[in-house]
């Protein structure tokens, strides 16, 4: 059973990895793709290469599904716009958007260059921007489409990745607000935080930030030390939840958040306040000082990051 026969979909950063996982099972699920990727390297600063989108698309063509091949850089308006524009021009519609497009560029904060920050937000957190404004005026005429955006575990702190952990937990507000915007035309948004061994984004950089965290005897992501994985994580396993969000299965799921690795697959909970207290006449400074108010509202606290410092 092909449970997307005759759906539109555009997979941004479909080159490689997870985004070719993705492209590929939509195709095998039926769907007609846009394969978009400008086919540039994991920092943002290397040549395209137009050749990776039209491989993967051609695969596709191969396997007996539809399929082009799209190499703009959705990091810009224009070329969001274009990766919409292309489902429209080849296939008439658009009905799925996945946004997998990302890049890192890990340093400390005080050392990270306003080049770093740019073209990670650019990349990482733009770029859904501009393809979702441009996917969202066509889905709203059809009065229906799903939307996947693609995080991180890094959204929930990463040492040495203040750019990237920014850009994907933005990305976060970002997919639960256009759930808002676009649920009365019958569109979906949902997030996925992917973690895969295979990918293109897994530096150098990032296995030092990986032991600098060990170093400090801090959390690597999570507030608590990852469990080791009890298998390799495939691209396929993130492809699986993407695609299922997509199906008609999934019709009541929007504005949800979902971590997968491998055999693991979670539902992250929305944000809510685990303690609240109440103080006559609003709080002020000596109010919070009152003992109880710091039992009750700081003192299981634990102190996860501040050490004291070496001396100069």
């Amino acid at each position: 059973m092909q449970r997307l026969k005759g759906k539109v979909a555009v997979v941004t950063g479909a080159g490689r990895n997870i985004g070719r996982a993705e492209a590929m099972l939509l195709a095998e699920q039926g769907a007609k793709v846009v394969v978009n990727d400008l086919g540039g390297g994991p920092y943002g600063t290397e040549s395209g290469d137009a050749s990776l989108a039209e491989t993967v698309a051609q695969e596709i063509r191969d396997a007996g599904g539809e399929a082009i091949g799209q190499y703009s850089s959705v990091a810009t308006r224009e070329g969001g716009e274009a990766a919409v524009q292309a489902a429209i021009d080849a296939f008439g519609r658009i009905d799925i958007l996945v946004n997998n497009a990302g890049i890192v560029r890990p340093a400390r904060i005080d050392r990270m260059t306003d080049q770093d920050w740019n073209l990670c937000m650019d990349v990482s957190l733009t770029s859904s921007f501009f393809t979702c404004r441009a996917a969202a005026a066509h889905m709203i005429a059809q009065r229906s489409g799903v939307i996947v955006n693609t995080g991180s575990p890094s959204g929930f702190g990463h040492w040495g990745m203040a750019n990237y952990s920014a850009a994907k937990e933005g990305l976060l507000g970002f997919t639960r607000t256009i759930a808002r915007d676009l649920g009365e035309f019958g569109i979906r948004a949902n997030l996925i935080r992917p973690v895969s061994h295979l990918t293109g984004t897994h530096t150098p950089e990032i296995d030092e930030t990986i032991a600098e965290s060990a170093r400090l005897g801090i959390p690597l992501l999570w507030n608590k030390p990852m469990a080791q994985p009890r298998m390799t994580a495939l691209p396929a396993h993130v492809a699986a939840l993407v695609v299922w969000l997509c199906t008609d299965a999934a019709a009541h799921v929007s504005g949800r958040d979902f971590y997968i690795q491998g055999d693991e697959v979670a539902l992250i909970p929305e944000p809510e306040a685990i303690r609240t207290s109440i103080h006559p006449g609003g709080w002020t400074l000596d109010a919070f000082d009152e003992q109880a108010n710091r039992d009750y509202l700081f003192g299981s606290i634990q102190n996860r990051f501040v050490r004291t410092p070496d001396p100069a």
